[in-house]
């Protein structure tokens, strides 16, 4: 299946390069980072064609027991073959997810994230299945 996952996350001068990378890694595997400076602050840009770079989301999603939530919010973000979404910056670095409705939920920023796929629907039903039987 094709799969291309890519995001983007701003660094404010108050920000610890470091620990922006961690809360992305926290989230994501297997991903590709690129900096670049944006004037008064930084863009860290990451990337993915493998669905494997998913797999720590869709664990902390199960352990967090947040499946049905979180698969209810990205079923309404499907617009033809992307998903599009924001994740709390702070609680992606402490190894959770916490999915924002606006951009300006957060603080200092969301980490924005985007998904082109073949079938979003059955990427959503592998990344979040439905707890209820």
């Amino acid at each position: 299946m094709k799969f291309y996952l890519k995001g983007q996350v701003k660094i404010y001068p108050t920000e610890d390069l470091e620990k922006v990378k961690t809360a992305v890694e926290n989230i994501f595997s297997s991903i590709n980072f690129r900096l670049e400076d944006a004037g008064d602050f930084q863009v860290l840009f990451f990337e993915s064609e493998t669905m494997d770079s998913l797999q720590k989301m869709k664990n902390i999603l199960r352990q967090d027991q947040i499946r049905d939530a979180v698969r209810k919010f990205l079923n309404e973000r499907i617009e033809e073959n992307k998903i599009r979404f924001w994740l709390n910056k702070q609680v992606a670095f402490v190894g959770h997810v916490s999915v924002c409705e606006i951009p300006t939920e957060s603080s200092l920023g969301p980490i924005e994230v985007e998904i082109e796929c073949e079938d979003p629907e059955k990427l959503v039903d592998w990344l979040s299945p439905s707890s209820i039987q």
